[in-house]
């Protein structure tokens, strides 16, 4: 008898606690189901450019967005619709105007531009600055001629270590991309017409 009492004091202490660490795990597990949807609900909507990395080496759109002097081409690129072509794997080169390049053109270009009804407009002059490949300077030869998105080509001239774009744009800092590499240029490439 005094053993089936400590037998019964046993199985109940063990008992109590497979149901006091039940519930503890049941109440854990529900916070942590809502943590899990509120840290979903706060993350940005968005495709492959609402990745937020701090530590990886950035990518073509998130060097664009993260310089002031290229708040135009980010704009640009939003209008077009090609912030998320742009955030993929790549690789890809683009020739990055600044604002000052922008602010070159005749007054009211840009804003014409970005109208919806010239948005193809826009996509074919964006096209001009992009390239499918990752042409890195110390690999372009003097006179190479690179074909772009828009399928026109541009000719890369380098002169005493110094790059220019169609003999017009001149390349003011080069940027290593996690999906290529960006040439902040200071003249906007026009593509020849058609």
């Amino acid at each position: 008898m005094f053993k089936t009492n400590i037998t019964m004091k046993y199985l109940h202490i063990v008992l109590a606690s497979i149901v006091f660490a039940g519930f503890i795990s049941c109440n854990s597990s529900s916070t942590n189901t809502e943590s899990a949807a509120t840290s979903v609900e706060q993350q940005p909507a968005g495709d492959q450019e609402a990745v937020s990395d701090d530590v990886s080496q950035k990518d073509i759109v998130k060097i664009a967005i993260g310089s002031p002097d290229h708040t135009t081409l980010v704009a640009a690129l939003k209008q077009a619709g090609y912030v998320t072509d742009l955030s993929n794997a790549g690789p890809f080169t683009l020739f990055a105007p600044t604002n000052e390049a922008f602010n070159k053109l005749p007054k009211g270009a840009v804003d014409d531009l970005m109208k919806p009804e010239n948005k193809d407009n826009l996509r074919e002059i964006l096209e001009y600055h992009i390239s499918v490949g990752g042409y890195k300077q110390d690999l372009i030869n003097d006179g190479q001629a690179i074909r772009q998105a828009n399928l026109k080509n541009i000719t890369i001239n380098i002169k005493d270590g110094k790059m220019t774009v169609n003999n017009t744009a001149h390349v003011v800092a080069t940027i290593p991309a996690s999906n290529g590499i960006v040439y902040f240029i200071d003249e906007v490439l026009l593509p020849p017409s058609k």
